[in-house]
């Protein structure tokens, strides 16, 4: 992480685990990016399907669920690190949320308009929280892993926009939509008219140029990896072929001089 960049996380509360915090900490905070990463999901679909004014019977269990989770992790990474009150204060909003979670929780009607723009925030929260180890991926040059990324970006991209703008219905459209706007096709079959949307269809095309550099360079980079070794495969023979005749022509003088 830049320093430009952590400074930016740490002003909006959300720097996480230093690199030179313990090793211990600094593990598990890598342990618990997969969690972080369910946690984020079930909470844009949640955030979802309570804009359309659905939900399931379950969801206050999962809500808590959630909630938990914070704690958790809160509690388990300021127990490791060795300047906690650094911890805390870079990653206030952790604490924020877990002191406004209960009431919200608990007193859910009245506050309903709150509690789903909560849970978008706090999509948004655990999104920047993964954003240092998604760059890091992007920037291993992992093909498998950028297409990975890039198709659930799009799917992620395709429930928001479901959910933020009138004219985008379903989750199915909405994804539709992303992936003609990420890969800078856009058939306009599909199209945002709120500002809301606009806005994140202006962010997707911007993170589209970029993911389509990424994989184009991974494909230049399969193919010329693959030039590279066949040329070295025959170096290789070449020098095998020369090591050959050169044993053959000491083998030859040996014989004479015997």
């Amino acid at each position: 992480m830049t320093m430009s960049n952590k400074r930016l996380h740490d002003w909006i509360g959300l720097s996480g685990v230093d690199s030179d915090e313990t090793a211990l900490a600094v593990t598990w905070a890598r342990r618990l990016e997969l969690p972080l990463l369910i946690v984020a999901l079930w909470i844009l679909f949640s955030w979802y399907w309570e804009s359309r004014e659905r939900s399931f019977h379950f969801s206050p269990v999962l809500n808590w669920t959630v909630w938990l989770f914070f704690v958790f992790e809160t509690t388990l990474l300021t127990y490791l690190v060795k300047d906690k009150a650094n911890y805390l204060k870079n990653n206030w909003l952790n604490l924020l949320i877990i002191l406004a979670g209960p009431p919200l929780l608990i007193f859910g009607s009245p506050y309903a308009g709150v509690l789903r723009s909560l849970r978008l925030f706090l999509f948004i929260d655990l999104m920047l929280q993964l954003s240092s180890s998604v760059r890091y991926i992007l920037t291993r040059n992992h093909f498998g892993a950028t297409l990975l990324i890039s198709g659930l970006f799009v799917i992620i991209a395709g429930y928001l926009i479901a959910g933020i703008d009138p004219n985008i219905e379903t989750p199915g459209d909405g994804i539709w939509w992303a992936w003609v706007t990420a890969t800078t096709v856009g058939y306009g079959d599909e199209f945002p008219t709120s500002v809301e949307g606009r806005v994140l269809g202006g962010f997707l095309m911007m993170l589209g140029v970029g993911l389509l550099s990424i994989i184009t360079a991974n494909v230049s980079a399969f193919f010329i990896s693959s030039a590279n070794a066949e040329k070295d495969q025959h170096q290789l023979s070449a020098i095998e072929d020369k090591l050959r005749r050169i044993e053959l022509l000491l083998e030859e003088k040996s014989t004479k001089k015997d």
